[in-house]
């Protein structure tokens, strides 16, 4: 059956199809901004264990990537390249405490079926696995683009988070435990919404210092 999903561990063979899933998922992002096949590649080599790919049949629909970092949560401010540079490098780091969520991507015929739900809890035993002190991220706000006019990236994601307004997609990862800690300036291009994003934390309640 076609479109019977299963997930599965990321696998360097699979870096085209899911380069081309993430080009559908992020059409307004340019695509040097985006995961091509020979970071996927070496992501898939570099840390299998914390990456997973749904697929409908044999053919990939959404996936959830990220790597581990080191990063001072405490001072947030940071962008993309920061982090990752224009490298083909998967910048992640086997020592790294946190788990920096790169990519959550799921192909617009199939949202709405609980796939990122099912992602995010994958991401956070992943986290609990290897003892990591949780899970980070730059979010984007697509909503912001209605907003952006008339009130700050700051404001917009406040509103969200009081449940004044409604976002996509951060409103979604408030709803999976995730917190909003603040915004990021430039962190993607995307016109859209001036190249805004929140920045988001769940710390996992079962990490054990060192």
């Amino acid at each position: 059956m076609a479109d019977e999903l299963h997930t599965r561990l990321i696998e360097p063979e699979w870096a085209e199809q899911l380069e081309a899933l993430e080009r559908r998922c992020f059409p307004s992002i340019p695509p040097d901004e985006l995961y091509n096949a020979a970071m996927l590649r070496n992501l898939a080599i570099d840390f299998p264990e914390g990456n997973y790919v749904v697929f409908a049949g044999d053919e990939p629909v959404a996936m959830g990537l990220g790597v581990r970092v080191d990063f001072d949560i405490d001072n947030y401010q940071h962008t993309w390249d920061d982090l990752f540079g224009k490298t083909e490098e998967s910048g992640d780091n086997p020592a790294g405490e946190w788990y920096y969520g790169t990519d959550i991507s799921v192909d617009p015929a199939y949202r709405r079926r609980g796939i990122g739900r099912d992602l995010y809890e994958r991401r956070k035993q992943v986290c609990r696995d290897l003892n990591l002190r949780g899970i980070i991220a730059g979010g984007v706000i697509p909503g912001y683009a209605e907003h952006k006019h008339e009130m700050s990236a700051a404001t917009y994601v406040e509103k969200v988070v009081a449940g004044e307004l409604y976002d996509g997609t951060l409103s979604f990862q408030l709803e999976n435990g995730f917190e909003a800690r603040g915004v990021l300036a430039g962190y993607l291009e995307d016109p859209t919404t001036d190249s805004w994003a929140s920045f988001i934390v769940w710390p996992n309640p079962d990490f054990v210092a060192h």
